[in-house]
């Protein structure tokens, strides 16, 4: 097993147990299979590492609060959590918020540092530190060398249709095993990521060469530092104030020294369109090249063995539940149990999670306004609806949609920046005329008196 040099001592110094053994079952008394769980990190990271091992746990990485949060209040909570960790556990559900939280620790916190990820040989991944650090394949450790993070490492939680995975220009397939081809391939696993995908134009950073970490620094990602921004790099104004990381003036041109050593020449805002709209629209509302809109989430907790409805869709981008499904809907094998995993106790309990979608498209981008009242790129993604059957095939809790404003949709960054082209003014114009549309409506409107 390599090892790199900044690391080269006694196992027993990060994993524990007894390397004085002379069996191997002595040998692994109190031994640790993760020293960089986040649990482990202040015994096993911070002696060498004490600022970083301090403030990553902090971080948004660590704890998923905004994400976990939003959906939570969308379903009824009415107070925040301090980290996803503390998303209650219910077995039996009696409130939509509940069976919310049920779907959360069984369901979706699959991408976090807690876990080691799907099985799919693209999505496992080291847990805590290791998880962006040491290198993962088909579940494997490949070595035991600590590295900067490479794209693999981010793409085996940021996959999906979800931010990361639209910068290699992927697009998930719809999980009908009708619209999922190829169906055949000559390569060892084509479903590297659980489920296929669309190959679109990807974005022109990552075309250039440019990777994930080219762009977010540790600092940011882990240390709560100022976020990356396209004008940060782009408007030569921002740039007088301040450079960014690896990034260098020569003469009157701006390189980009990425971490692997190329350089960059970067375009800054030259086009009258940058002065016209740089206060009102935001750089991805005309740069996009096209952009996530999964419609109409819904999520069925089913706790009985009745499945056969489900017959066309055993490939749901969840490791556990497809190896549950194929096995049961083949009648020569014996049938496992309706269960699922807690990602966070490692413990199973009655009912799986199965997934859909009302539509997936990419083509059009929608458009809305961010918290700052700029126009950008939006997406639904607190559109959820929620349902139950129990083991006696009875509702318990039948299709209880999420409550949020517009439809679910929220402001979002697609990484699938391209050239604006001759039509984003088209684009704007529309969004536009439809937010004027909708305003002359609401005001047309008869106000009923107050009762």
């Amino acid at each position: 097993m390599k090892i790199d040099e900044n690391h080269s001592f006694k196992c027993t110094s990060c994993h524990q147990g007894n390397d004085t053994a002379k069996t191997k079952e002595n040998a692994h008394i109190d031994l640790i299979d993760h020293p960089a769980h986040p649990k482990e990190i202040a015994r096993t990271c911070m002696p060498c590492h004490q600022e970083i091992s301090a403030e990553a746990p902090q971080s948004m990485h660590f704890t998923l609060k905004n994400s976990t949060n939003l959906f939570r209040k969308a379903f009824g909570a009415t107070a925040d959590i301090d980290s996803f960790t503390d998303t209650p556990t219910v077995v039996t559900p009696s409130t939509p918020l509940e069976l919310g939280d049920d779907l959360l620790r069984r369901r979706c916190f699959k991408c976090h540092l807690y876990d080691s990820g799907q099985a799919y040989p693209s999505t496992s991944h080291g847990q805590g530190c290791a998880a962006c650090h040491v290198t993962i394949v088909n579940s494997k450790l490949a070595d035991h060398v600590f590295h900067a993070p490479t794209d693999a490492q981010c793409l085996s939680c940021h996959y999906g249709n979800y931010v990361g995975f639209d910068y290699y220009g992927r697009f998930e397939h719809d999980f009908n095993v009708e619209y999922r081809t190829p169906y055949t391939t000559n390569n060892d696993h084509f479903r590297p990521f659980g489920v296929e995908y669309h190959q679109l134009n990807p974005d022109i950073h990552q075309k250039k060469g440019l990777s994930c970490i080219d762009c977010h620094s540790g600092n940011e990602l882990m240390r709560q530092g100022q976020k990356t921004s396209c004008t940060g790099c782009h408007d030569v104004r921002a740039l007088k104030v301040q450079l960014p990381p690896r990034v260098s003036q020569e003469g009157n041109s701006y390189i980009l020294t990425t971490h692997s050593g190329k350089k960059h020449p970067i375009p800054t805002l030259l086009h009258p369109a940058h002065t016209d709209y740089n206060e009102t629209v935001s750089c991805q509302a005309c740069h996009a090249q096209w952009s996530f809109e999964d419609k109409g989430k819904h999520f069925l907790r089913i706790d009985t063995d009745e499945l056969d409805s489900f017959s066309a869709l055993p490939v749901q981008g969840n490791y556990e539940i497809e190896k549950l499904l194929t096995n049961n809907f083949d009648y020569e094998k014996d049938e496992l149990p309706i269960e699922m995993t807690d990602s966070l106790t490692g413990k199973r309990s009655a009912g799986i999670w199965l997934k859909g979608y009302i539509t997936r498209r990419w083509e059009n981008v929608s458009l809305g306004r961010d918290a700052q009242g700029k126009i950008a790129v939006v997406r639904p993604t607190l559109d959820y609806t929620l349902s139950w059957i129990d083991a006696n095939e009875t509702v318990q809790i039948d299709a209880v949609q999420s409550q949020t404003k517009k439809e679910g949709l929220r402001p979002y960054i697609p990484h699938t920046t391209g050239n604006a082209g001759v039509f984003y003014q088209s684009r704007l114009q529309q969004f536009l005329k439809l937010e004027q549309q909708a305003k002359n409506k609401l005001s047309s409107q008869p106000v009923t008196p107050e009762q």
